[in-house]
């Protein structure tokens, strides 16, 4: 089967991206656009504009991408959460760098971020866990992520166990899950441009922990 996609066609008009408008550091401009792109959909609980893409090496030596939520964010890095025995925790444990990008369609835009990536802290990820929903909690216990398993109703025996034996108890942290922080050492800031002719600037960190910025051909 062959379809045929190549009238999919969109012209990037909204903004533009130049040098002598953006911060000397990218946390900044990253900050800006997250903003600028949370204020169009009014904080709506639906729109995970938090959403990001990362990439982890997987033990066959291929790049593996999957979605994840970004949960916090500074000048040291961005954070998120997962199962430490996941593909992707296995994956980071094995080659630390990995690939984070957002897309953020409203503004056509674009943030691509290499970095390195290693454990929040304990007392960290149990702040964290501490605070999310009981389901999530439940669930987190249930699921041995990545792990083959004989099927769906597996799974949810295996969430109604733990939702007994827990049953009004505190649900402490399961100690293979926790967070991950992404140090990043470059940063691209792809801006969509009409005859794709798109800007795109990106934050390269020198050995000196200095920031320099430079401009890439689209």
């Amino acid at each position: 089967m062959t379809v045929n996609l190549s009238n999919f066609r969109k012209d990037y008009t909204k903004n533009s991206l130049l040098e002598s408008e953006v911060p000397k550091e990218p946390f900044q401009l990253f900050d800006n656009w997250f903003q600028q792109e949370k204020s169009f959909y009014q904080e709506k609980d639906d729109e995970e504009i938090n959403a990001m893409s990362i990439s982890t090496i997987g033990e066959d030596g291929c790049p593996e991408t999957r979605v994840v939520l970004l949960k916090e964010y500074s000048e040291n890095g961005f954070i998120f959460y997962t199962n430490y025995y996941s593909l992707k925790g296995r994956g980071i444990q094995n080659t630390p760098k990995v690939c984070i990008s957002f897309y953020w369609k409203n503004m056509e835009r674009q943030i691509i971020i290499k970095g390195v990536t290693s454990k929040v802290q304990k007392n960290k990820s149990d702040e964290y866990f501490h605070n999310r929903p009981i389901g999530n909690k439940i669930g987190s216990w249930a699921s041995r992520q990545s792990m083959i398993i004989s099927s769906k109703e597996y799974l949810l025996k295996q969430y109604n166990k733990w939702k007994n034996f827990f049953n009004k108890q505190i649900i402490r942290r399961p100690f293979y899950w926790g967070g991950y922080i992404v140090k990043p050492y470059k940063m691209e800031f792809w801006q969509g441009q009409p005859n794709r002719l798109h800007d795109r600037l990106v934050y390269f960190l020198e050995k000196e922990k200095k920031w320099i910025l430079y401009r890439l051909s689209p």
